[in-house]
């Protein structure tokens, strides 16, 4: 089974009043998203869920991310524990609500998607996911009740403009 975590694209500074959670893309981070779908859909089979926070520049990701991809938006599933999340937390969304997608995406937030991201693999650490980064893992289990610490398989980093 595959997961891939995504964080959010490049976001709006926050204005004067403004809550975090309402913060939306900027252009650069609409450009990314469709950019990350492409690189994602040429090295893994198609997402069968997508699991976001509900905040706007999460869901806008995920969104954008399905749309590049052809896949219907009954596929997004919003999950407000997703946001701002810690490690604990998002492990608990995946074995929970996972069920037996065979390719499931989480987005979400640093510092807890990089922090999950570097406590699920089993070969190497991962420092921080720079926005619209995608950490993809592979695991060897039949459901995401399944999934352990430290069980990742073949992690792969992607960002945009990085290697590829």
């Amino acid at each position: 089974m595959l997961l891939t975590l995504l964080r959010h694209a490049k976001t709006e500074p926050g204005r004067a009043g403004q809550e975090d959670w309402d913060r939306e893309l900027e252009a650069r981070g609409r450009r990314d998203v469709p950019e990350m779908a492409r690189q994602l859909k040429g090295r893994h089979p198609t997402p069968s869920l997508i699991i976001s926070s509900p905040a706007v520049r999460a869901i806008a990701t995920a969104k954008l991310f399905a749309k590049e991809l052809r896949l219907p938006a009954s596929l997004i599933v919003e999950d407000e524990q997703l946001y701002l999340a810690s490690p604990k937390v998002m492990l608990s969304v995946v074995q929970l609500r996972g069920a037996s997608s065979s390719h499931l995406v989480i987005v979400g937030h640093n510092p807890g998607i990089t922090e999950f991201g570097d406590r699920l693999s089993a070969e190497r650490s991962l420092d921080n996911m720079p926005t619209c980064s995608m950490y993809t893992l592979e695991f060897d289990i039949k459901d995401w009740s399944e999934i352990q610490w430290g069980s990742g398989m073949n992690a792969e980093l992607c960002y945009p403009g990085g290697p590829t």
